[in-house]
């Protein structure tokens, strides 16, 4: 039977339930901006070989987004991988992208531009969460900031 290789392993960082404050920062689908509360589930599934996340985004006492994704590893590509659906209704996006130490950075893009998604697990029980979009993949923009707590 196949196991997870350390690469798979790797991913472990993201297991857990966890919650944080979140800035948006205005963009088209957000002219002004704000802040939310996010609450993030993942968990190990497929026997290791993935981690599945649950996303939801909580504003004024009201759920206004939610996602689901798929997180893995590629060893034929050496690269992670983010398949990524939400209540937006646009296609799924599929995020490719490497660790740097305790940093993973993921990449997409789609008809509407460039994204890149940065999860910092640099400290214990702790993530920073960074979105940014680009409409030609060389000027970012900052498009969501979150700091979570694992719930213990």
């Amino acid at each position: 039977m196949p196991k997870p290789t350390d690469a798979h392993k790797k991913l472990e960082k993201l297991i857990g339930s966890w919650s944080g404050q979140e800035k948006l920062h205005p963009s088209p689908w957000d002219p002004k901006g704000g802040t939310a509360r996010g609450r993030v589930t993942n968990r190990s599934a497929l026997d290791g070989f993935v981690v599945v996340q649950d996303y939801e985004q909580e504003r004024n006492g009201v759920i206004n987004f939610c996602g689901h994704g798929v997180f893995g590893w590629n060893a034929a590509q050496q690269c992670y991988t983010l398949h990524w659906f939400d209540s937006m209704g646009m296609p799924p996006n599929e995020f490719r992208g490497s660790f740097k130490n305790d940093v993973l950075t993921m990449t997409s893009q789609d008809p509407q531009g460039h994204s890149r998604a940065t999860f910092d697990f640099s400290k214990e029980n702790q993530y920073s969460f960074r979105m940014e979009v680009s409409q030609d993949g060389k000027q970012w923009h900052t498009f969501m900031e979150g700091k979570y707590s694992q719930k213990m």
